[in-house]
């Protein structure tokens, strides 16, 4: 199949590529100078070729916008550029799939949360996921192209960045805590498990949560991580954080506050059982797969 793919450098999008590469055609589009296209959709319309599927991995994510400007960029990079993106096809493909996030609900607890939740979401990052939805939908509809649109939690695989990447890198050196008992549930999915799943989506369309379906605690997942470097996990009761949770409420750029410290210590996990009955989603449990 011949597949474009956008966000190739990004984390999942490279785990997308390196694992459909060797059984399809994969034309990647991007900024630098790597992609087979070179383009930077948030600012262009790319000229496109014609291809079965495509799949809408790049956007912007990980960072938590400080001004004006950097909360504008995640409207540009991922509305945009969505945006740009579609203008761009002329040869329309068999089916368009949309990486998004569970972050659109704007819960930060809860448990089973399903597609039918609505859309709560009002941070930069996931209002623009939210337009960039609406637009792959309005265009899927009018072009009568299958729109796939794939929500995801916790993303597990090789040199992850964001809140994963720094525990990995405080377990290795010894230096992580879990900020109290560590109960909280949350769910999570293996990048592998995505990427490879995407060619038998090839026709399918609609939203759906992508999960590996067993939303470890964080306990349990921290211990599984340490157990592979051969550390063992402090833990620190929450009570003093929550004065020093206090401090960085005041201070920008305090490493903890309270926000960060209640997502922590709340369950938040979603339901993935439309994907199974729909997709035939069958992922594997992270731990117990997924290697640091």
């Amino acid at each position: 199949m011949k597949i474009l793919l956008t966000g190739a450098s990004g984390f999942l999008g490279s785990i997308i590529r390196k694992s459909l590469e060797s059984d399809h055609e994969i034309i990647s589009l991007g900024k630098s100078s790597g992609n087979q296209i070179q383009c930077d959709i948030s600012n262009e319309i790319p000229t496109l070729p014609e291809v079965e599927m495509i799949i809408h991995a790049a956007g912007k994510a990980h960072v938590i916008p400080k001004t004006a400007e950097e909360k504008e960029e995640f409207f540009k990079v991922n509305e945009k550029g969505t945006a740009n993106l579609l203008k761009g096809i002329k040869s329309l493909p068999t089916s368009l799939i949309f990486v998004s996030t569970v972050a659109v609900y704007g819960l930060e607890e809860g448990t089973q949360i399903d597609e039918n939740a609505p859309l709560l979401g009002n941070t930069p990052y996931a209002l623009s996921k939210i337009k960039a939805e609406e637009l792959v939908k309005f265009w899927g509809e009018q072009h009568g192209v299958n729109v796939l649109i794939i929500r995801i939690p916790l993303i597990v695989g090789e040199n992850p960045p964001g809140n994963l990447g720094a525990i990995l890198k405080a377990i290795k050196s010894g230096y992580y805590f879990r900020l109290g008992d560590g109960e909280a549930k949350k769910s999570m999915v293996l990048a592998e498990d995505i990427a490879n799943a995407i060619p038998g989506w090839l026709g399918h369309f609609g939203t759906y949560n992508l999960t590996d379906g067993n939303d470890p605690s964080l306990a349990e997942f921290d211990s599984y991580l340490a157990a592979q470097t051969g550390k063992k996990v402090k833990s620190l009761p929450l009570g003093p954080f929550r004065l020093v949770a206090k401090i960085g409420d005041r201070i920008p750029g305090f490493p903890l506050n309270t926000y960060r410290l209640e997502k922590l210590s709340q369950s938040l996990t979603f339901s993935d059982r439309k994907a199974r009955q729909e997709l035939g989603w069958n992922p594997r449990p992270v731990i117990g797969n997924f290697k640091s």
